[in-house]
């Protein structure tokens, strides 16, 4: 009896959608042909706002508009003040000296002062600084001891008062 049901329910099914393809293959398309001559009697033109309109619109919402040219201006008048500032900024830098005082203990590698000087900003990179260190062939060169090395030094100052 399942099998009965369930065979008549899948033709069912083929029936409904072999009418419903005939019917959608063999149909006019009046509904189509009555859309096009309704739109052929009105026509729509879309209008575009002008360049003021829209800018007004867009000014109304809380934006800034501005040309190209405007934007490059405040660019680089930006840029301008910018370097302005920097000049001074690093004058005033080179009027302050950092005096480092550094205990080299035993077991200290030329790595661990680099992050020292590194720190105090005088070298930029300690990694850099023990590599250095490693090709002028002075690794075995540090001892225990206290140093004084200032901003002022050189780096080659720094390492001969590091390095004896």
């Amino acid at each position: 009896m399942k099998i009965n049901l369930l065979s008549s329910f899948a033709a069912g099914m083929f029936v409904t959608t072999t009418i419903c393809g005939a019917i959608y293959l063999s149909g006019n398309n009046d509904g189509a042909k009555t859309t096009t001559k309704s739109s052929g009697t009105t026509s729509t033109v879309k209008v575009q706002p002008s360049d003021d309109e829209m800018k007004k619109q867009l000014e109304a919402k809380g934006f800034v508009v501005q040309t190209k040219a405007e934007n490059d201006k405040q660019v680089q008048d930006a840029k301008a003040s910018e370097q302005t500032k920097a000049v001074p900024a690093s004058t005033d830098a080179a009027k302050t000296e950092t005096r480092v005082v550094i205990n080299v203990a035993d077991g200290m590698t030329s790595i661990d002062v680099g992050r020292i000087l590194v720190s105090a900003n005088i070298v930029k990179n300690a990694f850099d600084f023990s590599k250095d260190i490693e090709a002028k062939g002075l690794e075995n060169k540090l001892r225990p001891g206290v140093f004084v090395v200032d901003s002022k030094m050189t780096y080659d100052q720094v390492v001969a008062a590091i390095f004896k």
